[in-house]
């Protein structure tokens, strides 16, 4: 869980990483943004802030960012009765990220996977995505992402988005995050 003051304050943070990928959100769209802790308390380390731009049944578009080093961990989207789960693009809008999906291990990955959680981490085929850059990642696909130092902007571009039906390999998360005040 996190603080209404932690929160506020990542917010802002998020604010200025997407105007240096030149995003500019409304005022609602930066009260809205969403600061994902994953219930692990340890936001700067593994964590996510999402701004959702629109979200039906049809299609999604967000905004994912990262701090410096941020990861968010290792999860899937599964199947739900006749949706075969979300199919997403990530596109690198500013910074560095490195995504990880199923498929041969890379001899050496550059992320580093978060204190106390090196068991919860499966997947090794890394992807480096720069700004311009994008890859697309399959249904019931396992995938993590980690940012380098200066952070990084990612749109996110899906298949309709159920964040609570997601399922991570680390059975401490949590979802939907919790701010107390």
């Amino acid at each position: 869980m996190i603080t209404k003051q932690e929160q506020c304050e990542v917010q802002e943070k998020t604010v200025e990483f997407l105007s240096k990928a030149g995003i500019i959100l409304t005022d609602e769209e930066k009260r809205n943004i969403e600061v994902a802790d994953f219930g692990l308390d340890e936001l700067k380390q593994t964590g996510l802030q999402l701004i959702t731009y629109i979200n039906t049944d049809r299609y999604c578009a967000k905004d994912l960012i990262l701090l410096p080093k941020q990861t968010c961990p290792e999860h899937k989207h599964p199947s739900i009765e006749d949706d075969e789960g979300k199919q997403e693009t990530f596109r690198c809008r500013w910074g560095k990220v490195w995504l990880y999906v199923e498929g041969p291990s890379s001899d050496k990955i550059q992320a580093s996977i978060p204190k106390d959680s090196e068991g919860t981490y499966t997947v090794f085929h890394e992807i480096e995505l720069n700004p311009g850059e994008q890859y697309t990642i399959e249904p019931n696909t396992l995938h993590w992402f980690q940012a380098d130092v200066d952070g990084a902007v990612v749109s996110e571009f899906s298949s309709r988005s159920r964040d609570e039906s997601d399922i991570f390999t680390d059975p401490r998360i949590s979802r939907i995050p919790e701010v107390i005040e």
